[in-house]
């Protein structure tokens, strides 16, 4: 039987619209879907495939509820993952360059890396800014610095994911302000902000208010983006960073997922019904070179949210516990030391992040142990997913490795071991008392000790670092940003400040103000704000003034 035979005698359970678009979508990619000796692959894999044996019949199907094997029926058949490559350095000139390279080579999605200062809400003249102005993201300091970033860029056409979180409703009012200046309605922008404020708590340190004033600005931005930006993720709650900090696979999961519940918690609280903005929440998860573990642990994080959404907060539509993910290999996986094999690294991390499922990827560069990535390892990262997709076959089937035995007993391991941790978090509280207690910045320490150690005793081997090592030392051309970019970024906001219309500035940021000390939507503030050509910084501070700023005096 045909592999568009069995899709057809399924299409009663599924929605067959959405079938006969995804078959479409394969047509026009190939006529049959075969290996490199000519056998036909099939989309799917069930125990009717197996010579006897039925244990498989518990898996279900992928796109059906509690979707371990996925959350689209046909996944890659359909289309491939957007391959979205974090980029952002110097200038808005410059990124802007970058982006525009990417995309002429076949990125099917931007995103957006933001410098230090940005993510914590300084301006690039604050004193607190020297020395770090554009080095590991681009400058944006206003409206007009984003306007120069989205040149030529169209935002009708381009889904774009900007890793930003404290100030990430500030960023968004600028992506929305450029979209308007280019006729593109709100409604019709897609795109994500990662806007997760508790992990930074948890693992990163890019905060600037404390936490519930912060809960109450994404559940702003929840309610703001439901009536204006429908397509937009308001929210890509983040395992990455907290796996870069040093934590096992299955405290990745569990540390994520109960920010996202108190995320909810926190969106019902304000009177947001479930299905108003559970269908844009998504969620961004690393993708570690342990292959095998890595698959489950995808599988495992996407059956165990589908629970929680049914079980915990009583949703009757199931599809509103689809987990949508985004992948980035892993940037504590690569090494100074012998940096061509970064190229390897991040290609068995790659294919951890399809075989488990993921819904956009972004492939670190081989140079980014060093520095900034240069064009020419960029380029070679955007091409490991091209050949991950054209020419492997491994996004022919779905979910292809269900049924392993070692990867269904990793899935259930991980899941057990992610529910014991949520228990945990439960008996504080929730996730705000327990990052308040310092409960998981002390579980993930723990486990980066444990590592570290290991790695120093040669337990685990790290090829070219503590095995297999060279004599000579390799040396590849490495990209570093120049400190004249600060001088040229200052000039630019000064100016910005010194033609600007005042009195619609001052009228703006009073508006500001008053929507923080009152119940008024701080987004629709906000937005005012940035089309008055109000800075980041200055924005941040107002708010800072009526909200604080957080200090960690947890560890």
């Amino acid at each position: 039987m045909s592999s568009e035979d069995r899709i057809a005698r399924e299409a009663a359970r599924w929605n067959a619209t959405t079938v006969a678009k995804a078959l479409a979508r394969a047509a026009e990619r190939r006529e049959r879907f075969e290996t490199s000796s000519g056998a036909e692959i099939q989309r799917l894999y069930t125990p009717a495939d197996l010579a006897g044996g039925d244990y498989l019949e518990a898996l279900g199907f992928p796109g059906e509820y509690p979707f371990t094997r996925g959350v689209q029926p046909t996944m890659y058949r359909g289309q491939f993952w957007t391959m979205r490559q974090y980029a952002g350095f110097g200038t808005a000139e410059e990124s802007n360059a970058r982006y525009r390279y990417l995309l002429s080579q076949g990125q099917t999605g931007l995103s957006v890396a933001f410098d230090l200062p940005t993510q914590m809400g300084y301006d690039s003249d604050d004193p607190v800014a020297e020395g770090e102005v554009g080095k590991v993201g681009v400058a944006i300091d206003s409206l007009a610095d984003m306007e120069v970033l989205l040149d030529g860029i169209p935002l009708d056409k381009v889904s774009t994911s900007m890793t930003i979180n404290a100030p990430a409703a500030i960023l968004l009012a600028m992506y929305v302000a450029v979209g308007r200046r280019q006729g593109v309605e709100p409604k019709a922008l897609r795109g994500t902000i990662q806007n997760d404020v508790l992990k930074e708590y948890i693992a990163r340190g890019t905060y600037i208010f404390p936490p519930r004033p912060s809960l109450r600005l994404i559940t702003d931005t929840f309610a703001w983006c439901a009536a204006h930006t429908p397509a937009w993720n308001t929210i890509s709650i983040s395992g990455y960073h907290i796996r870069e900090a040093g934590s096992t696979a299955a405290q990745e999961i569990a540390f994520t997922l109960a920010d996202a519940i108190a995320y909810v918690e926190a969106a019902l609280s304000a009177g947001l019904p479930l299905e108003s903005f559970a269908p844009r929440l998504s969620f961004f998860f690393n993708a570690q070179i342990d292959l095998l573990e890595e698959v489950a642990k995808f599988r495992a994080a996407r059956r165990l949210w589908a629970r929680i959404v049914v079980e915990r907060f009583g949703a009757k539509d199931r599809n509103l516990g689809k987990l949508r993910f985004h992948a980035q290999t892993a940037g504590s996986s690569l090494t100074a030391q012998q940096p061509d094999n970064n190229v390897m690294r991040t290609a068995f991390e790659a294919l951890a992040a399809v075989l488990g499922g993921c819904q956009s990827l972004h492939t670190n560069s081989m140079d980014e142990a060093l520095g900034l990535p240069t064009q020419r390892a960029v380029t070679i990262a955007l091409r490991t997913q091209q050949v991950l997709a054209h020419e492997t076959g491994v996004g022919d089937t779905v979910d292809p490795l269900a049924g392993s035995y070692v990867v269904e007993a990793l899935t259930d391991r991980l899941e057990a071991e992610a529910r014991a941790l949520l228990a945990r978090i439960d008996e504080f509280g929730g996730a705000v008392p327990a990052i308040e207690a310092g409960f998981p910045q002390r579980e993930i320490a723990d486990a980066a000790y444990r590592t570290q150690r290991a790695i120093e005793s040669g337990d685990q081997v790290v090829v070219g670092v503590n095995r297999f090592r060279d004599e000579e030392e390799q040396r590849i051309p490495v990209q570093r940003v120049p400190d004249q970019v600060r001088a040229r970024q200052v000039e630019r906001t000064r100016q910005v400040r010194a033609t600007r219309d005042a009195s619609a500035w001052s009228r703006a940021m009073d508006g500001v103000e008053r929507a923080a000390r009152g119940g008024d939507n701080l987004v629709a503030a906000i937005l005012e704000a940035v089309g008055a050509y109000a800075t980041v910084g200055e924005i941040a501070g107002r708010l800072a003034s009526v909200f604080g700023r957080y200090q960690d005096t947890a560890i």
